[in-house]
């Protein structure tokens, strides 16, 4: 596991994740794009942040609608997110403007490790500040079946003691939105079979390309 999640672990932060019931950070979201979602036919569910930092997982990721419903609910909410993506989105015409606009970072998949280090230094200085400050990701990092997840999403979060959202876009009920919140306790067995454990059942579009959730280093 990446140094930058070793001393929360050493230190045993908690014997378990914790889940977060609070939810004092609210929204005025988009009501047309809330409208759009319903007529599309999908039930939207978010009640708040329990913080104003934090990490946002989304999962899982297996079809390029993932991206239209996910911008659709992050409008819906009206929630600011740092989002990383792959670079070549960002190259494209006009979208890449509009994804920057969005809060969108483009990602060298060769080179993420440093954008991890700069993402955490970032959050630690908005906890400093009283900022606004949420990373949102897929941990997948592509359409396609992979045997885990990428571990930029859990060295931020245990790093910087950061609530995570698990988010979902789930093709099985068609519902949509973030489930729950959990302080990380820095242990991946532990918190990975949290993960698990909240997104049973919960399908992508096609299921099958969805990764095991488990961390894996490339």
């Amino acid at each position: 596991m990446p140094s930058s999640a070793e001393p929360a672990a050493q230190a045993g932060v908690a014997a378990g994740p914790q889940e977060l019931s609070e939810r004092s950070v609210q929204f005025n979201g988009n009501a047309m794009a809330a409208r759009v979602l319903r007529w599309l036919g999908w039930e939207l569910q978010f009640d708040g942040l329990p913080s104003k930092q934090g990490v946002l997982v989304i999962y899982p990721h297996t079809s390029n609608w993932d991206f239209l419903y996910g911008i659709l609910t992050k409008m819906a909410i009206g929630m600011p997110v740092v989002l990383w993506g792959k670079d070549s989105l960002f190259r494209i015409p006009l979208f890449g403007r509009w994804l920057r606009s969005q809060g969108g970072v483009p990602v060298d998949r060769s080179a993420r490790h440093g954008l991890v280090e700069q993402m955490i230094e970032s959050m630690h200085k908005a906890k400093a500040q009283g900022q606004h400050c949420w990373l949102a990701l897929t941990p997948e990092g592509t359409r396609s079946f992979r045997p885990g997840l990428r571990t930029g999403f859990y060295r931020v979060a245990v790093a910087c003691q950061v609530p995570v959202g698990m988010a979902f876009i789930d093709f099985g009920t068609k519902r949509v939105g973030i489930m729950s919140y959990w302080q990380f306790c820095g242990v991946p067995e532990a918190d990975m079979a949290l993960m698990r454990s909240c997104y049973a059942g919960v399908l992508g579009r096609w299921p099958e390309q969805a990764a095991p959730l488990r961390l894996i280093e490339k």
